[in-house]
């Protein structure tokens, strides 16, 4: 037996064109550039998707605070104006927070909606789907300290 969920459109005069305004130095994050790189369909509201994009600004903002002063105090007044490569015309700084942001969005909202089949094949799509949280997880992980100029250490029990 085969079933069909249909995942509802979303309706192009919703409020995803938002724009939602950082700190000053931290790039503005563009929920339709967000649903958008992250493949997130209608089956998450505009709401819900504004609310962990929120919180992931958050969060990434607070865990660079201390490295923000120090670039303050090296007279750079934004992400943008620290000196680095650009790629496509964009700082490679603004790509890194922008992926960060992202991955947490994405991770925060993927674990909310993980449970929402409760049959037994929903069980097991509730599984597979941890795979992508940890991805997204360790995708922010490698963004920040990336951004900070920290080599990268992957760490694996045996």
């Amino acid at each position: 037996m085969s079933s069909f969920i249909a995942t509802p459109t979303l309706d192009p005069s919703a409020t995803d064109n938002e724009l939602i305004r950082n700190d000053g130095f931290f790039p503005d994050i563009s929920l339709t550039e967000l649903r958008a790189t992250m493949r997130i369909d209608g089956t998450v509201t505009h709401e819900r998707l504004r609310e962990a994009t929120l919180d992931a600004i958050d969060s990434v903002n607070n865990e660079l605070h201390a490295w923000r002063a120090l670039q303050i105090a090296a007279g750079h007044s934004t992400l943008a104006d620290i000196p680095t490569a650009c790629i496509d015309g964009q700082s490679v700084q603004i790509i890194r927070y922008r992926r960060a942001v992202f991955n947490l969005a994405h991770a925060d909202i993927t674990e909310r909606y993980r449970d929402w089949d409760t049959t037994k094949s929903g069980g097991q799509k509730a599984e597979d789907l941890e795979q992508t949280i940890c991805n997204a997880r360790r995708n922010v992980r490698w963004a920040l300290s990336d951004l900070r100029g920290l080599s990268r250490t992957t760490v694996e029990l045996i």
